[in-house]
């Protein structure tokens, strides 16, 4: 007892000895981190109502039409909804992995994909590029290839449709009797679009059909124009002094867009990628608009999304229609991510 009193009064001296030399600057520290806590807690403390006041709002519609849709599909496709409605687990997945007419609706997503977007992009490009170089009516022009995005799918497909006509009134057919080519089904037509280029019987049913391809074609028309408009945003704030400066070089227009141009573009050509894969595997209006119902010629226009209305309020199988729509949103999110790990090391930010 005697021997513990007496280390402990041993070490209370040591440390008033000590304490000038090393517990000071140890002093000084314990303040500046509790009075940097102290701060936080306080703002944090009363910033908090005002941002849960803020964010309450957003919060509540990611969680109603976003969260709860994605959450409610799980569960319905883990039933026989539009059945029994037994529960069956992974049922419907395994008959959408095991059915062809899923794996052609997807083949028909796909195409459309490979279609429309590398075409949409460059044109875009080319039309931006092209655009940003007049200085007269840049506004007007920039309006009038702007305008079939802000135009309604809808009401555009309704005018493709009257072009595309499979009759002598159909605009595209009058005007391939007057170079003297057979008129075509168009959005009638299901065989390949191969068999028309090469006049192989063979290729009748390898790639996309005639019909596809006028979707495809009506989406490039139609998207373009977004398009153009954020490449014109990523052109203007590329600095001018770095093309003057290749031109003094004796670089063209060719070496000055690809060494200069397309690399400073890259996070502008980065997301318009993303949201162009996004959009081609969540297509529907254009489908559904230009063919009535979305199937065309033999279901050769049939996407994946198309597939799902048809499932949900065709066949009334709702279950295998959530797990069909559950299979495509991981398609989807697989696809973002890829992009990110594949195109994102390319990207140049400065």
């Amino acid at each position: 007892m005697v021997a513990g009193v007496l280390i402990a009064i041993a070490v209370a001296a040591l440390l008033l000895i000590l304490q000038p030399r090393f517990l000071g600057p140890v002093d000084t520290a314990l303040e500046w981190v509790d009075r940097i806590l102290d701060r936080i807690t306080t703002r944090s403390a009363r910033d908090l109502p005002a941002a849960a006041l803020l964010l309450a709002p957003a919060i509540a519609i990611l969680a109603a039409f976003g969260i709860f849709p994605i959450l409610y599909a799980l569960f319905m496709s883990a039933y026989d909804l539009g059945g029994r409605g037994d529960y069956i687990g992974l049922a419907n997945y395994s008959e959408a992995l095991k059915s062809s007419a899923f794996w052609d609706c997807f083949f028909v997503t796909v195409y459309f994909a490979f279609g429309s977007i590398p075409i949409t992009l460059a044109v875009s490009f080319l039309i931006a590029n092209l655009l940003f170089r007049i200085v007269r009516a840049r506004g007007f022009f920039r309006t009038v290839y702007f305008l079939p995005y802000v135009t309604s799918a809808v009401a555009a497909a309704m005018i493709w449709r009257f072009i595309l006509r499979p009759d002598d009134v159909g605009l595209a057919n009058m005007l391939l009797r007057a170079v003297g080519i057979d008129a075509k089904g168009w959005l009638l037509e299901p065989r390949s679009v191969l068999f028309f280029l090469t006049g192989n019987t063979h290729l009748n049913a390898v790639g996309p059909s005639l019909a596809l391809c006028c979707v495809i074609l009506f989406e490039i028309w139609h998207s373009s124009g977004f398009m153009i408009v954020i490449f014109l945003a990523g052109l203007t704030s590329i600095p001018k002094e770095l093309e003057e400066a290749a031109r003094i070089d004796g670089a063209g227009w060719f070496q000055v867009t690809r060494t200069i141009t397309i690399p400073l573009l890259s996070p502008t050509i980065f997301f318009l990628t993303i949201v162009s894969v996004v959009k081609a595997f969540q297509a529907f209006n254009s489908f559904y608009a230009l063919t009535g119902n979305g199937l065309g010629p033999l279901d050769t226009t049939q996407n994946t999304t198309v597939y799902i209305f048809t499932s949900f309020y065709v066949n009334n199988r709702l279950g295998y229609g959530a797990a069909v729509a559950t299979l495509l949103c991981l398609a989807i999110v697989s696809l973002t991510i890829a992009q990110w790990r594949l195109l994102g090391r390319r990207v140049h930010y400065e």
